[in-house]
């Protein structure tokens, strides 16, 4: 089958390409300019006001903790992930039908994940945009998979999120991330003697971890301390921070979530210790922890495929259009979820699908295309997928500078 390339919301297009022609041998699908849409924050059904008025829409669901501690990934990835549902429908929608759009809570809880899959499995949903956080993630894939449900996951990032033949990712998988961290730190060199401190608790932190120390030699660097942390023990980094000095490392890497890390950096700044600090995707959201000093996070790094600083067209016309409808700057999560419902598009307009199909026969459509279609988003140009589930595209880094991210060479 012909691969279809799809730009997401593209600026320059013409009026008679909005309808979208699924299997077509059209070079592109376009969407409308993300500078002229304004997402609508208030509802968690975007898209429903303006359904086809025969009844006919895809219905995609999306599920991440709008509350509690990770709470700052499911806001931005249901925010994301609405930008571009006000997008889709205003230029046409998906094969002609509208979408409509329902975000769930899971609270970063595995059995509430499931709970709210339920939920919108009950509603009609067609296909999956999350979960948001790995955990959940897993478990809500082995329910998708027994009911045949397409399902891309923004942001989960553990290796066993999409180890069934019907879960694809946006983002990097965590022993993805492991290896390109240390890669980047080595082919830039910043530094040769690194310290870890990780998460021993958690398949996110720990399968970063893993592969970091595996690729470092082979980068000339040298994992002089690790440290562990878990769930129960994520208050007090003291010991950690000071065997790390002791260890004379120059970067402390931290494949961990940001509110663990928003304490690792007010515990180094109170200590005096201030090596390079290096995080990955997880890390993203540091900048919204509730009274943390964002002068602390001055100089980190962290490997993320999204700034929002850039100045392409098509992240200048997201930001904008996030801005207006949040009044915040959207993070990668958010980017994430937005190529991950125009992922959607592309293979359903690839597979032909129709609002009337069943969701297994959706599904069976549109895992038929995954690794065929290209997909030029907010998180990669020319984005591609192997059998596995697996995302191919270059990796990126941002620096906070300023109190904000900025992109890396």
């Amino acid at each position: 089958m012909k691969k279809r390339f799809l730009s997401a919301g593209l600026a320059v297009v013409m009026a008679a390409s909005l309808t979208a022609c699924g299997g077509s041998d059209s070079a592109s699908t376009t969407a409308a300019a993300a500078g002229e849409s304004k997402a609508e924050g208030e509802s968690a059904a975007a898209g429903e006001s303006s359904a086809a008025a025969d009844g006919a829409v895809f219905k995609i669901g999306g599920i991440g903790p709008v509350t509690g501690g990770a709470a700052v990934y499911g806001l931005a990835v249901q925010h994301g992930a609405e930008v571009a549902v006000k997008e889709i429908n205003e230029a046409g929608g998906i094969n002609g039908a509208q979408i409509e759009f329902q975000f769930q809570d899971d609270e970063h809880d595995a059995e509430k994940s499931v709970n709210a899959y339920n939920t919108l499995k009950d509603w009609g949903m067609q296909a999956l945009v999350g979960t948001t956080t790995s955990a959940p993630c897993i478990a809500v894939a082995d329910k998708t998979a027994a009911d045949n449900m397409f399902q891309i996951t923004p942001s989960g990032s553990a290796v066993e999120c999409a180890a069934n033949p019907n879960v694809f990712r946006v983002c990097y998988s965590d022993p993805a991330q492991g290896t390109a961290s240390a890669k980047y730190i080595g082919e830039h060199k910043l530094a040769s003697k690194v310290a870890v401190i990780y998460d021993s608790s958690d398949v996110y932190s720990s399968g970063i971890y893993e592969k970091f120390a595996q690729e470092a030699p082979n980068q000339g660097l040298e994992v002089v301390d690790a440290e562990a942390f878990t769930a129960d023990s994520n208050k007090d980094f003291s010991t950690q921070l000071q065997k790390a000095k002791e260890s004379g490392a120059e970067l402390v890497f931290l494949p961990i979530y940001y509110t663990e890390a928003s304490l690792i950096l007010q515990q180094a700044n109170t200590m005096g210790y201030a090596p390079q600090f290096f995080g990955c995707d997880g890390m993203d959201g540091i900048l919204q922890v509730e009274n943390f000093d964002v002068k602390l996070a001055e100089g980190l790094m962290l490997l993320t495929p999204f700034a929002a600083d850039a100045t392409d067209d098509l992240t200048v016309n997201f930001v904008k259009s996030y801005e207006e409808a949040y009044g915040e700057t959207p993070i990668q999560f958010a980017a994430d979820a937005y190529d991950a419902v125009y992922i959607i598009k592309a293979a359903m307009e690839e597979a032909n699908v129709t609002p009337d199909m069943s969701a297994s026969d959706i599904c069976d459509a549109m895992e038929g295309v995954m690794t065929q279609i290209k997909v030029d988003g907010l998180t990669g140009s020319n984005m591609s997928w192997t059998e596995d589930g697996e995302p191919e595209k270059d990796p990126k880094a941002v620096q906070v500078v300023d109190g904000a991210y900025k992109a890396m060479e």
